[in-house]
C-alpha cells in the first residue's frame, strides 16, 4: 500500500524552481519563455510543461533526447542554487520524520513529483530522504496521475498521496487514490501542517487510510 509523496511543498521547499526551469529554457532555446507562459500551462510534470512550451513556440513536440538536455541544464542550475545545507531550501523535518517512520513501521512510502528523475533524485537527497525510497519523476508522455499508477503497479491498496496543490488533488482523484493535502492550499479536505510533527503525519495517514 504504497504511501506516495509530492516533493516540493510537501517534505520541504525549493523557492525559486520555476525561475531555474526558465534559465534552463534559455540556454537551449535562446530565450527565457515569460513567467505569463509559464503561468498559462496546463500541466503540473515539467514534460508537460516544457512540452506545451516547445509547441508553442516551435510548432511542433518535444522529442526525448531534448527532454533528456533540459533535465542536464535544470540540474545544473539545481545544483548550484542549493548546496548541501540550508537556509537556501527548507526541509519540514516532522513530515520527513513521519515518512520514515511510515516505511519503518512496514507502510511502503514512494516519492511522486513533477521533477525531472535525476532532479527529484538532488532534491530528495538535500532534504535527507532515504535512498531506498522509490522516485517518480517526470517522463515523456506522462501525466502525474499515470506516475501515481507506476509507483502503484502491482501493489495492494489502500493507497494516498500527499501533496501542497489542487494540481496533487486532481491527479489522486484521476488515478482513484484518497489525498491527504500538506498545508491549506487545497480547499475542502483534510490536511496536515507543514510544521506537523512525525507523530502528527502518522496519525493523519492512518486515519486516512482507515486504520
Amino acid at each position: 500500500m504504497p504511501i506516495c509523496f509530492d516533493l516540493d511543498g510537501t517534505l520541504g521547499s525549493f523557492g525559486g524552481g520555476y525561475a531555474l526551469l526558465r534559465q534552463a529554457l534559455g540556454a537551449l532555446w535562446t530565450r527565457e519563455p515569460a513567467p505569463e507562459e509559464l503561468r498559462a500551462c496546463r500541466g503540473s510534470m515539467d514534460w508537460e510543461i516544457v512540452d506545451e512550451l516547445h509547441r508553442g513556440r516551435f510548432g511542433g513536440p518535444l522529442a526525448p533526447d531534448q527532454f533528456l538536455a533540459y533535465e542536464a541544464e535544470c540540474l545544473l542550475r539545481f545544483e548550484a542554487a542549493f548546496p548541501a545545507e540550508p537556509p537556501a531550501h527548507t526541509p519540514f523535518p516532522g513530515l520527513l520524520a513521519g515518512l520514515h517512520r511510515l516505511r519503518d513501521e512496514g507502510l511502503p512510502v514512494a516519492l511522486v513529483s513533477g521533477n525531472t528523475p535525476k532532479v527529484l533524485a538532488f532534491k530528495a537527497a538535500r532534504l535527507g530522504v532515504a535512498a531506498a525510497v522509490p522516485l517518480h519523476g517526470s517522463l515523456p508522455h506522462l501525466s502525474r496521475a499515470e506516475a501515481l499508477l507506476r509507483a502503484l503497479k502491482g501493489c495492494p491498496g489502500p493507497h494516498l498521496y500527499l501533496g501542497d496543490r489542487p494540481h496533487d488533488r486532481d491527479a489522486a482523484r484521476a488515478a482513484g487514490l484518497p489525498f491527504l493535502a500538506v498545508g491549506e492550499g487545497v480547499p475542502g479536505g483534510p490536511f496536515v501542517s507543514p510544521d506537523a510533527s512525525a507523530e502528527d503525519l502518522v496519525v493523519a495517514v492512518r486515519r486516512e487510510l482507515g486504520g
